[in-house]
């Protein structure tokens, strides 16, 4: 089911946000590279993930009002449940409306002047590059190649690309991606577990 955007456009909702204070070690027009990573990048529906927890909602609703810090109580709860009706395409579940309330009640409640917590990234895509999937996992791949060693954030940058691209994550396209050999690819791994626990959540969700 795709998802139904016309609501949160005809609302002006924001849902991506650039790096605001954190500055691109290399910026083209196509993208912008973070060697140390960045954690100020928000796009929540870049992936064709869908939400499939009350947890990963509640994140969800936590940063769209850190995004857009004009609202209402009202108007959250207006984009809540609209979310949260799963015919709309945004979940994988429906939510009923008084849990919907009690939801957008506890975000009301929480600090909203911190940003929410989020992933590392180290390249940011800009909007409307008119590059496809292969490019774009091309262009991953290169500049990652370029620094010295892979890391796990190196290999977790790859998967979220993958991810993104909606294709399925394997040990081979990685290692191909990041000039690697599949070997390095299990150590660091092994070496990391909680990255293994990503790849298979992440193909979990495409």
């Amino acid at each position: 089911m795709e998802r139904r955007f016309k609501y949160l456009i005809d609302k002006r909702v924001v849902w991506r946000q650039d790096p605001t204070t954190d500055i691109p070690d290399e910026e083209t027009k196509q993208y912008m590279f973070y060697k140390e990573g960045t954690y100020q990048f928000y796009d929540l529906f870049r992936s064709k993930a869908k939400i499939t927890t009350y947890r990963s909602f509640k994140w969800h609703m936590l940063t769209l009002w850190y995004l857009n810090p004009n609202w209402e109580k009202q108007d959250a709860l207006d984009v809540a449940i609209y979310l949260s009706y799963k015919p709309n395409g945004f979940t994988t579940f429906t939510i009923n409306k008084w849990n919907v309330e009690r939801l957008v009640e506890d975000v009301y409640n929480m600090e909203l002047d911190e940003p929410p917590r989020n992933k590392l990234r180290k390249i940011v895509f800009k909007q409307f590059t008119g590059l496809d999937k292969i490019e774009k996992l091309r262009i991953v791949g290169r500049l990652i190649g370029r620094l010295r060693g892979v890391d796990s954030t190196d290999i977790y940058e790859a998967m979220l690309q993958i991810n993104y691209e909606g294709g399925k994550i394997i040990i081979s396209r990685l290692a191909k991606m990041l000039n690697v050999t599949p070997r390095t690819i299990y150590r660091r791994m092994d070496k990391y577990p909680a990255l293994k626990e990503e790849k298979q959540l992440l193909n979990e969700e495409t």
